[in-house]
C-alpha cells in the first residue's frame, strides 16, 4: 500500500470518527465509509458491497442520550481495508466488523471520558470570556474522537501486506468466524426490527417477517423484492380502513356543507 493511500485513509478515517459524534454529514455510516475507503484503495465496487451489507446491520445503531452505540466508523474502515488490501473474502470482513464495532464502542467511551477534561477547561475559559479557548476545547475533544478511528486504521493499513494481519486472521478458529457470520445475519434482522420498533409501527411486523421469508425461500433479486414491497404497500393503503376514513372525511364535510346550504335556500 502506497504512502499516499495510507495518508488518505488516515484523513478520511479521522473525518469518519468525527462524524460518529457529530451525526451531521453521516460520514461514519457504513455505506459512505466503506465506499470511500474502497475508492482510496482502488476497489470501490467491493467497498459498496461491504458498506451495503454493514449498513443493514447498523440501521438501529445510534447514540441516544448517554447510550453509545457500536462504532460503525471503525468497523467499516478497517473491515474494508482487510477485504480489499488484505485479500480477505467479504464474509470474513463482515464477520470481523462486529467485534471491531464493539471495540470502537469501548474506545468511544474512553474518549468521551477523557473529553471531560476539555469540558472543565472550557468552563474556566467561559468564566474568563475567552471564546477562542472554548473553541479550542471543542475542537480538541472532536479531534480526539477522530483519532480514535484514524490511528487504528493507519496501523492496520501499514500492517497489511507484512503478513501480520493475515496470520492473525488465519489464527482465528473457523468455528468463531462461522459463528460471527451467523450472528451478523441475525443482526441484520435485529437492525430492521429496532427501526420499526422506534417508529412505533408494530402493525408492519407481518410484512417484515413475510419479506425475510420470501427472500429466503425464493430466488428473486432485489428489484423483484422491491416491486413486491411497493405493490404490497399500495394494496395495504387501499384496503386499510384507517386511510379510507381519512379520505372520506373531506368528502363528508363537503357533503354536509352543501346540504346545509340547500336547507338555507329552502
Amino acid at each position: 500500500m502506497g504512502t499516499m493511500q495510507v495518508l488518505l485513509i488516515f484523513i478520511f478515517a479521522t473525518i469518519a470518527g468525527m462524524g460518529s459524534c457529530l451525526d451531521e454529514f453521516q460520514t461514519h455510516r457504513p455505506l459512505i465509509a466503506c465506499t470511500m475507503t474502497g475508492l482510496i484503495l482502488g476497489d470501490m465496487t467491493t467497498g459498496i458491497i461491504i458498506g451495503g451489507t454493514l449498513e443493514m446491520m447498523a440501521l438501529g445503531w445510534m447514540n441516544i442520550g448517554a447510550a453509545i452505540a457500536p462504532d460503525a466508523a471503525l468497523a467499516s474502515v478497517i473491515s474494508t481495508i482487510l477485504v480489499v488490501a488484505g485479500h480477505q473474502d467479504v464474509a470474513t470482513g463482515i464477520a470481523i466488523a462486529m467485534p471491531l464495532a464493539a471495540a470502537g464502542q469501548v474506545l468511544a467511551i474512553i474518549c468521551k471520558t477523557i473529553s471531560v477534561v476539555f469540558q472543565h477547561k472550557a468552563d474556566s475559559y467561559a468564566e474568563e470570556g475567552n471564546l477562542f479557548g472554548i473553541d479550542l476545547c471543542n475542537y480538541g475533544a472532536l479531534i480526539l474522537q477522530g483519532l480514535r478511528v484514524g490511528i487504528p486504521a493507519v496501523l492496520v493499513a501499514m500492517s497489511v501486506g507484512t503478513g501480520v494481519v493475515e496470520d492473525m486472521l488465519n489464527a482465528i478458529p473457523p468455528v468463531i468466524t462461522g459463528g460471527l457470520q451467523v450472528a451478523g445475519g441475525f443482526i441484520v434482522v435485529v437492525g430492521y426490527a429496532m427501526v420499526i420498533n422506534m417508529m412505533g409501527a408494530s402493525y408492519l411486523m407481518p410484512f417484515f417477517f413475510l419479506g425475510f421469508v420470501v427472500a429466503a425461500f425464493t430466488n428473486f433479486n432485489l428489484v423483484a423484492l422491491g416491486v413486491i414491497g411497493l405493490v404490497s404497500a399500495i394494496i395495504y393503503i387501499q384496503l386499510n380502513p384507517k386511510y379510507q376514513a381519512v379520505a372520506a372525511a373531506p368528502a363528508a364535510a363537503s357533503g354536509g356543507s352543501d346540504s346545509g346550504l340547500d336547507d338555507e335556500l329552502d
